[in-house]
């Protein structure tokens, strides 16, 4: 996988789920299950930052059409 290229949701859960799968291996060393690890906490946080930006887009659209930010509910 490209490191420089932004990649969908959808491909970041792909390679998280490869990448649990590839620590279920009881075979690999401490190292690659620290950099597995590492590389699915950065996978994670692209996830939820695409979703975030996501979540406030629609919000932001809503709030457009006169609708009531919901998103203070649930603050």
């Amino acid at each position: 996988m490209e490191e420089n290229k932004e990649l969908s949701l959808e491909d970041y859960i792909k390679s998280l789920d490869e990448i649990t799968k590839k620590l279920d291996d009881k075979t690999i060393s401490l190292e690659e299950s620290v950099s597995l690890y590492t590389k699915g906490l950065e996978y994670a946080k692209k996830c939820y930052d695409i979703l975030n930006k996501n979540e406030e887009l629609v919000v932001s659209k809503m709030t457009e059409m006169g609708l009531q930010d919901f998103k203070e509910e649930w603050d």
